[in-house]
């Protein structure tokens, strides 16, 4: 088995993930498929978190048009963000894995409240823990709350999973002559205001030492490499 470079991290995936081909919802086979991956790494011995956005079911940005406030709109994409995280607790409940979803957002009938504490503990017990509800708290994305989980849980390095093999100074799939970085400082990152995370995000992680690595979720045995310190992605630190 192949050796852990991180034993602790928090993996921040996107809720566009789960809608797999359609257009919005979540893909049951998607969800099973990475429901195994992630799986497989507890099989490793590695200690996971998970931070699970809501876009494929709501935020904020894709409904400015409409005349709901930003608290308002916010609080429902914290919502999504719960049923995303049931969803993905009980596909990685059927391949086995050992796994809590907890949630900033009360809802006690759905889900343990997070204590950091009980949170920690599930961890140091080797359980999959899913962080839901975002911070808890409007006006923050779920990168920011990835960061802070991240952080709280004292993660070896934060996995956030993307579209792309690289961070990259402008959107390659418009500019052919992207710049991609295998390595950066969160000071260029904020200095060049790059999209690849919220200033938030990327403050939060420079302030409290937390390394990121960004990857491409969409190529397989990727996770794998990036807890094992193969060759993937952009480092950021």
């Amino acid at each position: 088995m192949a050796k852990l470079k991180y034993k602790r991290v928090l993996l921040k995936l996107s809720g566009e993930v789960f809608k797999g081909k359609q257009e919005s919802g979540i893909e049951g086979g998607t969800i099973m498929d990475l429901a195994k991956r992630v799986a497989n790494l507890q099989k490793m011995g590695c200690q996971v978190g998970v931070v699970i956005g809501g876009g494929n079911i709501w935020r904020f940005r894709d409904n400015k048009h409409l005349t709901l406030g930003r608290v308002t709109s916010d609080t429902m994409g914290m919502m999504a963000t719960v049923m995303n995280g049931l969803a993905f607790e009980s596909a990685l409940k059927e391949v086995g894995a050992d796994v809590r979803a907890v949630s900033a957002l009360p809802c006690e009938k759905a889900m343990e409240n997070y204590l950091p504490k009980r949170a920690r503990n599930h961890m140091d017990k080797g359980r999959i823990v899913i962080f839901a509800g975002g911070t808890g708290s409007p006006y923050f994305t779920t990168d920011s709350a990835a960061a802070l989980r991240a952080l709280e849980m004292e993660c070896d390095v934060l996995l956030k999973a993307t579209k792309v093999d690289y961070v990259y100074d402008k959107d390659p799939m418009k500019y052919k002559n992207a710049k991609k970085y295998t390595s950066m400082k969160y000071q260029e990152v904020i200095e060049k205001s790059l999209g690849v995370m919220d200033l938030t995000c990327a403050s939060l992680c420079k302030s409290g030492g937390l390394p990121m690595l960004v990857f491409n979720l969409n190529k397989k045995g990727t996770i794998k490499k990036a807890v094992t310190g193969g060759k993937v992605g952009t480092i950021i630190t």
